[in-house]
């Protein structure tokens, strides 16, 4: 008896009831990439025409987006007979950033609010910037404002490797990002600035400090890099994670679950550069994992790689390619196994600026012998107070169990 979450970073299904608070009535990440498939507006080398999902439309996900926006997206309205259970769910805690997504997946809704920092150039306080270029001895900072990750190294990478001055910045999330080359600055120097940079900001409640290693000579060749490295607050209850550690369950983390945690009772962590590689990462550690065990995963492309970059195209073929692989990880499921695939926000590639949108999230289930439908979810915590109880673990304090 074991169980599985897979996290399909941003992968959301339609605009939350509290959309309109955060300027996002009427996002859908799902249904808006299937529509720009159907009007041919995705198709690249790599795919062409209608999404094709047949294992997650198998698993329900058609159906769990029709449940949260009343549509099938094209391509996943054949209502095909299922061989799991589907539902979807609005998240509950403020804000619409991978903390607080990922903790309340694991039973923890974030009730606070997050601090950030405003959309005027510059975004950081003085106070802010001097102390980390006294305390790190930096030359300066360059950026000082709201950016695309990729946009800004193109923007200022050259002029980072001439000068040694990180580029700072930030977005909608409540994050202090920095980035650097991973040769000319060094890497281990700038996991050294932003562990520095993570004890500055806790004053003013910002969730993460994300490391943005890159390499190449030039605008022509920048590149990030798999060194990404988040410096994250802890959650601030016990999550389904430490409630099994207590219990001296087998815990395998993969991608930047470890990150997302804050390194606290994340188990084994194993990582990879792309979906692929973390796919072949969560085989691995499926394989490994002992009875009573947790696997615990991030795919982060689909938020990285295409969402924030507004990738339409990129965003539907990274869907069908994991859509692909999903039978090698059915197969391997026991009788007494339990998988939950979902999501943790929202990131529509069709919407407008590069931030994450306020989406309700899949919730597509296999195992545990029970039919009954899962429905409309009132928060993401009912994901881990179910894995709690498959698992025999105490209850947690959030969540319904469905």
């Amino acid at each position: 008896m074991r169980a599985m979450i897979l996290v399909m970073d941003s992968v959301g299904i339609g605009a939350a009831p509290d959309a309109a608070r955060y300027g996002d009535e009427g996002a859908d990440t799902i249904g808006h990439i299937a529509e720009a498939c159907a009007r041919g507006k995705a198709d690249n080398a790599h795919r062409q025409g209608l999404l094709r999902l047949p294992n997650l439309a198998a698993l329900g996900l058609g159906q769990a987006c029709h449940l949260a926006t009343g549509r099938y997206p094209p391509g996943l309205d054949d209502r095909p007979a299922l061989f799991g259970r589907f539902g979807c769910a609005s998240e509950q805690s403020r804000g619409k950033d991978t903390p607080s997504g990922h903790w309340e997946i694991a039973g923890v809704p974030v009730r606070f609010d997050w601090g950030y920092f405003p959309k005027t150039k510059p975004s950081f306080p003085p106070a802010l910037v001097d102390a980390l270029c006294a305390e790190a001895e930096l030359p300066g900072i360059l950026g000082n404002c709201h950016a695309s990750g990729t946009e800004i190294i193109c923007q200022l990478g050259s002029v980072h490797m001439k000068t040694g001055q990180p580029i700072c910045y930030t977005s909608a999330d409540s994050v202090f990002q920095i980035a650097a080359h991973e040769e000319a600055f060094g890497l281990g120097r700038l996991y050294e600035v932003c562990g520095i940079a993570r004890r500055l900001v806790d004053p003013l409640n910002i969730g993460r400090v994300i490391a943005r290693p890159f390499v190449g000579s030039s605008p022509a060749n920048f590149k990030r890099t798999s060194n990404r490295h988040d410096f994250s607050v802890p959650p601030p209850e016990n999550t389904i994670l430490d409630v099994a550690v207590a219990q001296a369950r087998d815990i395998i983390s993969i991608g930047k679950i470890d990150d997302i945690f804050a390194h606290r009772s994340t188990g084994l962590n194993k990582r990879g550069d792309g979906n692929d590689a973390l796919f072949d990462c969560t085989v691995r550690g499926w394989d490994e994992l002992r009875d009573g065990g947790l696997l615990f995963a991030n795919f982060v492309d689909f938020d990285s790689v295409y969402g924030h970059r507004r990738d339409v195209a990129g965003y539907a073929a990274a869907l069908e390619t994991f859509d692909r692989r999903l039978p090698e990880l059915l197969s391997r499921l026991e009788p007494d196994d339990l998988l939950v695939i979902t999501a943790d926000h929202g990131c529509d590639p069709t919407w407008k600026g590069t931030d994450h949108t306020r989406e309700q999230v899949p919730i597509l289930l296999v195992g545990s012998g029970q039919r009954e439908p899962i429905g409309k979810r009132g928060g993401f915590a009912d994901i881990g107070a179910t894995v709690a109880r498959h698992l025999t673990l105490p209850p947690l304090r959030h969540g319904h169990p469905f």
